[in-house]
């Protein structure tokens, strides 16, 4: 009974916890499934189409990481500011969010609309239907440009309501970007009601205009609430250099590390996506979309204790937040364990949502599927880690795990079974993935040196 009192905490506090996670990730759950929507819309028009605009996203999927970063950086002060009731840090980490959010934007709007086809072309190298996929991707692509600017100024503001415990105003206006967006895209994809049949141009289409109403949502929220953070240009015209410096520090810690891990994932895909032809782009896609519903669940982990634990060190309390954390990542093996049977339950899903892909397709997305619902459980707690120590201002932590996990063994991993074996893509992806054990392991060891006990707000200035 001791024991489970010093690694489980009360129920009052897990109910805390729920209270923020569970906003967040129906807020993912949503636009997630709004995805595998897209998906099953998509797949009606092949594996090659499919392949075309799946391959797109791997550049979407760089942006967002990138401006999550941005959102992350800023979101660690944002929080303990938000805790020590300091407003003028909580304006100057908005003000982070948004300089910073628009260099990442304008990077992405270059690929976009000028070098589209040298980006994409990377993803499918060896691939045998390669020249007919980057016809639709290209397509794709320079649409999906015009979504940069909208969805950078979302997730600004979307993070920052998150990191002060306001987490339901981001699930609702999600739900009504989502509706939009699902609307259009039965419309525009297949031209329903007297619409122009658009195929992948409708489908971008549907997706820009749901964002550009997501982000008119958000502002007028600011506009009539004012929450704490809402930066005037008063606040943008004397920015604090000393407090930007710090958070860019920590920053460029996290950054340094979520690139590692895109630039890994990034490759891995390009490496798998060579092992056939379209059947693999889109299986492999498939199946992502598909885990994306049982993946919601590392946003919910990442914010809750990210507002928890930073508020308790924003207040001075560190002993407390030493608790929370032991109560977090014992909670993390339940909750991983009880994510991977959910993963399971999705595989239901597959001969319904893709059931105009080939067979060798949907065998492939079984297969992931099934593979990434057994990883879940070192998924969740290796993110529970990431979030404590992050909570905390400790972004070297990330730094060294994707540093030395992705540069010793994913990367080399990854060119030797692609050179030196014929194993299947969903081979070498759980192959590659066991090394997420090391993950953890170095991710134990730094979190036990406590240099993520720190009150960021008491050393501003």
């Amino acid at each position: 009974m001791r024991t489970t009192k010093k690694y489980f905490g009360s129920l009052s506090f897990y109910k805390k916890v729920l209270f923020i996670a569970l906003p967040v990730m129906a807020q993912q759950l949503i636009q997630n499934m709004v995805s595998l929507i897209d998906n099953f819309m998509v797949s009606g028009l092949g594996d090659i189409k499919m392949s075309g605009v799946n391959i797109t996203g791997q550049i979407l999927f760089i942006f967002m990481v990138f401006m999550n970063t941005v959102c992350m950086s800023g979101g660690i002060f944002m929080t303990q500011f938000s805790g020590a009731g300091d407003k003028e840090g909580m304006k100057q980490s908005f003000c982070f969010k948004l300089i910073f959010g628009f260099l990442a934007t304008c990077i992405y709007s270059v690929v976009c609309f000028i070098f589209p086809r040298a980006f994409l072309r990377l993803m499918v190298i060896g691939n045998t239907q390669a020249p007919q996929i980057l016809d639709v991707a290209c397509v794709y692509m320079r649409l999906m440009g015009f979504i940069g600017f909208p969805m950078m100024i979302s997730a600004a503001i979307s993070s920052s309501l998150r990191e002060i415990g306001k987490v339901k105003v981001p699930l609702v206006i999600s739900v009504i970007a989502t509706l939009i967006n699902t609307f259009l895209n039965f419309v525009l994809i297949y031209g329903n009601l007297g619409a122009p049949r658009l195929e992948v141009r409708g489908a971008a289409y549907a997706t820009i205009i749901a964002r550009a109403v997501e982000m008119v949502l958000f502002l007028l929220y600011m506009a009539i609430k004012k929450p704490e953070f809402k930066a005037s240009a008063k606040d943008f015209l004397h920015i604090d250099f000393a407090l930007i410096t710090k958070i860019l520090k920590k920053g460029s810690m996290i950054l340094f590390s979520e690139m590692l891990w895109v630039l890994s994932e990034t490759v891995t895909t390009a490496l798998y996506n060579g092992r056939g032809g379209a059947d693999v782009v889109s299986g492999m896609a498939a199946s992502f979309a598909i885990a994306n519903l049982f993946f919601v669940s590392f946003g919910g982990i990442t914010t809750s204790t990210g507002v928890i634990i930073g508020q308790t060190l924003g207040q001075g309390r560190l002993d407390e937040a030493r608790e929370q954390k032991r109560y977090l990542l014992s909670a993390a093996v339940v909750f991983g364990i009880f994510m991977g049977a959910v993963g399971f339950c999705t595989l239901a899903l597959v001969p319904i949502v893709f059931k105009n892909l080939s067979a060798a397709s949907q065998h492939i997305t079984n297969m992931m599927v099934a593979l990434m619902a057994t990883l879940m459980p070192l998924w969740v707690y290796v993110n529970t880690q990431f979030a404590v120590s992050r909570a905390g201002g400790d972004t070297a932590l990330g730094m060294w795990v994707d540093g030395i996990v992705n540069l010793c063994f994913v990367l080399p991993g990854m060119f030797i079974m692609a050179f030196f074996t014929d194993f299947g893509p969903v081979a070498m992806y759980g192959i590659i993935k066991s090394s997420d054990i090391v993950k953890i392991t170095i991710a134990h060891i730094r979190l036990k040196q406590e240099k993520w006990v720190n009150n960021l707000a008491q050393k501003r200035g």
